[in-house]
């Protein structure tokens, strides 16, 4: 993941996060607290488990897809910028 060099510790702090919620989502279970509230937390751990991974494809495409030296009014660019907000759209 040598793309994501640059992105590496905004990645890691999201996943120190997502441990943070998974650790409370145990101890929500192990607590026997109410389902709803246990699911309320799960959502939110999937949420940010989607954020992650939308952030790694999106630093994909814009490192190996699209050549960063291409002007920003280049089709292909324009194409990549669309799908990385269609992206966002879907798995937020």
């Amino acid at each position: 993941m040598t793309h994501v060099a640059a992105e590496k510790q905004k990645l890691l702090n999201r996943l120190k996060r997502l441990r943070g919620q998974i650790d409370a989502l145990e101890r929500a279970v192990e607590a026997d607290v109410e389902c709803a509230r246990v699911l309320q937390q799960a959502t939110a751990c999937r949420g940010a488990l989607e954020g992650f991974i939308v952030e790694v494809i999106e630093d994909h495409i814009r490192e190996h897809m699209v050549d960063p030296a291409l002007p920003s009014a280049d089709p292909r660019a324009q194409a990549a910028e669309e799908l990385v907000a269609i992206l966002r759209s879907y798995l937020r």
